[in-house]
């Protein structure tokens, strides 16, 4: 059995809402989606007695089955972890040293031998101007911290051998064009390589080449989709891959843990590990098949494409960057505590047990959330530093003196003033 082979076993929910049939929604919610729909039927006002009771009943019911589900997980699916055929190295359950948390913490956290990097984007979006701003902080439990910005500012109505109107007058002929109604402008898919791609390098960036800690800690996975897919562009794509090359084979000593995922196979592992534990189940590679079929790139290359002297095509560079530096990486899940919810982790193969004993040390530092405190506090170095709407302040300031207070502001942004 493979770990995609495992979701024949568990229940997950891979069906798309489009798809959901009339017996599956009936099953699930137990009336038909014409009941759901008749709002006839459903309570006036609030009783929230009523309500409690009922949601309360709902959860009992809920977890006695997640309990009886855990048990099953723990007897037939924890030992296949270890055997499945191409099983990633360390693959299986582990238990956490309790003896080594003093040690790790000690030696490693409180110390500074770990720093986390953690980013920030505020957008403020106008017609005449939109401002995209990405900060990022570099942390360390001994005090040492570095922020980075960049500004991005982005005028469309500006572009060079663009007209405004005339782009105007092509969008509105073609909104009867059924081919182009879900089709990505050029302004789209730059917006999301500013929103997602230019944050997600620099996060990674900063880890390798600010960071002097010997492991770096990073939020999410480490090599997100929109680094390799460069919005359709190979120069971002390859550059990111250089510098992933470089993190995961050179330097090998990082942990990223995400703070959500929808691969509900991991958490349904993780939710049936007992506290102090952590399992490994597969590569990082095992996810970038569909993603590299789906990859495509519209402009010409112009940055050094060799890897090891050779010339490669930017989807050659993918997938090469998936069969010999993504399948290095591990992909496991960890719970650091009764309270604490189940966390992915990413590491390095040959170093995975000791990335798991730092994320379930940190972890144990608030066991409600069971989330490394030390991405917690990157993230609260953001806020601080480039939060609390500095950036609209700025430019609103910049707008009223130019005659231009209130005209491209909106609605929700002077309700309460």
């Amino acid at each position: 059995m493979t770990a995609a082979e495992l979701t024949t076993v568990l229940p997950t929910a891979n069906v798309t809402p489009d798809s959901i049939s009339d017996r599956e929604y009936r099953e699930s919610i137990g009336e038909t989606l014409l009941e759901t729909l008749a709002v006839e039927n459903w309570d006036v006002g609030r009783d929230l007695d009523r309500e409690y009771r009922r949601i309360l009943a709902e959860v009992k019911e809920a977890v006695g089955q997640e309990d009886t589900l855990q048990l099953r997980i723990r007897e037939k699916i924890f030992p296949l972890l270890k055997s499945i055929p191409l099983a990633p190295k360390n693959a299986g359950v582990h238990a956490i040293r309790e003896d080594v948390i003093p040690r790790v913490r000690d030696g490693l956290l409180f110390s500074g031998g770990v720093e986390a990097c953690d980013g920030t984007l505020q957008v403020f979006d106008t017609l005449p101007l939109s401002v995209h701003q990405v900060g990022i902080a570099l942390v360390s439990f001994q005090g040492k911290e570095g922020t980075w910005c960049q500004r991005l500012f982005r005028r469309d109505i500006r572009v060079q051998g663009s007209d405004p109107v005339d782009e105007l007058a092509e969008i509105l002929n073609r909104r009867g064009k059924r081919s182009a109604l879900n089709h990505e402008s050029p302004r789209d898919r730059l917006s999301q390589l500013l929103r997602r791609g230019v944050m997600a390098y620099a996060e990674r960036a900063v880890l390798l080449r600010r960071s002097k800690a010997v492991w770096r800690m990073g939020h999410g996975n480490p090599a997100p989709l929109e680094l390799l897919t460069g919005s359709s562009s190979p120069d971002p794509t390859i550059e990111a891959i250089k510098m992933l090359r470089e993190l995961i084979l050179d330097h090998q000593k990082f942990l990223f843990v995400p703070s959500e995922s929808s691969d509900q196979l991991l958490y349904t592992i993780g939710h049936a590990l007992p506290p102090m534990h952590y399992a490994i189940v597969k590569r990082l590679s095992d996810n970038l098949d569909q993603q590299i079929s789906q990859g495509h790139f519209e402009t010409t290359v112009t940055v050094d494409d060799r890897w090891d002297g050779k010339r490669l095509s930017p989807i050659d560079w993918v997938r090469r960057f998936r069969d010999e530096v993504a399948s290095k990486v591990v992909v496991g899940v960890y719970r650091a505590a009764v309270p604490s919810p189940a966390q992915i982790f990413f590491a390095h193969e040959d170093h995975s047990d000791m990335a798991a004993h730092i994320a379930v040390a940190d972890s144990l530092l608030q066991p409600h959330r069971g989330f490394p405190m030390l991405i917690d506090l990157a993230d609260h170095v953001c806020a601080t530093v480039f939060g609390g709407g500095q950036l609209d302040g700025l430019l609103a300031s910049a707008y009223s003196e130019n005659g231009a207070a209130f005209r491209y502001q909106s609605e929700r942004s002077t309700r309460h003033r």
